[in-house]
């Protein structure tokens, strides 16, 4: 008998033998996980509603994964700094962050082959936690006291109007421009470094109108004398928040149904199993009734869901605003 077939079997038992190893090893790493404290990247500054948010979110998964999540703030450019960071740590699930409307949506519409990332490639989708309707809002001494006539004083005055944003591409802007693209009236944009700003500068009378998440607004309308009125807000339904500020679908005005939103991602190569355990305790901080009561009572709706469902939502997002942005030539100079 020829040694050459027993030295052959010899070496195909040996490649096996390292193969269950390696898949035993693998599944065994994935089934310990989380064995070390994740890391939770926030693309913003600290303080704002991206920061909140994501604080009282990682404290819930740490709650559920019985382990630490550690939140970073990685802010700068409308969020792809931290974004990018995200895609490029090692997918091991020990990295994860917040993904949301400019950077997953609208930012390579906006920025092209400078967009240090692919949304569509570099990162893994992990849930959808969250949609924040946007508000429009006015100063409580203006004379608008509904949206129809707003509308109606914009297109007899053209260009009588202003309005702020929080920057060039982001939702507030995104969401102003949709307002006047679907009622067919001019407005000067007037974009701001931040909300707080904005938000001030639309009580003191600086611009007329400003669309933006009711939780900045709503600590402004508290009180015997509020300082912003709030005229419709761009959901499906009412807010819990706001039951008495009527939808913009109500008032007859079609097409404004634009929430902000925020999601979880992780870099792209994260294993399924990872994945699924993270969207699984995502899905149950989100029906915590202490977070979920957190969440309604600033204005806005928790989500949810698989990883499908919210990659499926981020493709929907980006046609719906590249649209928009090649229409109207917007741009971030």
């Amino acid at each position: 008998m020829s040694l050459f077939p027993l030295k052959k079997l010899a070496q195909v038992a040996l490649f096996a033998g390292s193969a269950l190893a390696f898949a035993t090893g693998s599944h065994a790493q994935t089934a310990s996980y989380p064995s070390q404290p994740i890391t939770f990247i926030v693309p913003y500054a600290a303080g704002g509603s991206s920061d909140t948010r994501s604080r009282q979110l990682a404290q819930k998964i740490g709650e559920y994964l019985k382990t630490t999540v550690v939140v970073e703030n990685k802010p700068g450019a409308s969020g792809n700094i931290g974004t990018s960071l995200i895609t490029r740590a090692k997918p091991d699930g020990y990295t994860i962050g917040l993904g949301n409307f400019a950077p997953l949506s609208v930012n390579r519409s906006l920025y092209g082959d400078n967009l240090p990332f692919n949304p569509d490639t570099d990162l893994q989708p992990i849930a959808l936690i969250e949609r924040g309707a946007m508000v429009l809002g006015v100063n409580s001494n203006s004379p608008y006291a509904s949206a129809q006539a707003l509308i109606d004083d914009a297109k007899q005055h053209p260009d009588k109007l202003n309005y702020a944003s929080t920057g060039a591409g982001g939702a507030s802007h995104l969401v102003s421009e949709l307002f006047k693209d679907t009622q067919s009236f001019n407005a000067t944009h007037v974009p701001y470094k931040g909300g707080a700003p904005a938000v001030n500068d639309l009580m003191a009378g600086n611009v007329d109108f400003y669309l933006e998440l009711a939780s900045l607004f709503i600590p402004q309308m508290a009180g015997d004398q509020p300082r912003i009125r709030a005229l419709a807000v761009a959901s499906e339904s009412r807010l819990k928040a706001l039951p008495d500020t009527p939808t913009f679908k109500e008032l007859g005005i079609d097409g404004m149904v634009a929430p902000n939103w925020f999601g979880v991602i992780a870099p792209a190569g994260t294993p399924a199993e990872i994945i699924g355990q993270l969207n699984t305790a995502i899905n149950k901080a989100l029906q915590d009734p202490e977070y979920k009561a957190i969440v309604e009572s600033q204005g806005a709706e928790v989500a949810g869901g698989s990883p499908e469902d919210f990659r499926a939502f981020i493709a929907s997002e980006s046609d719906r605003w590249a649209r928009l942005i090649k229409e109207k030539n917007i741009s971030v100079n």
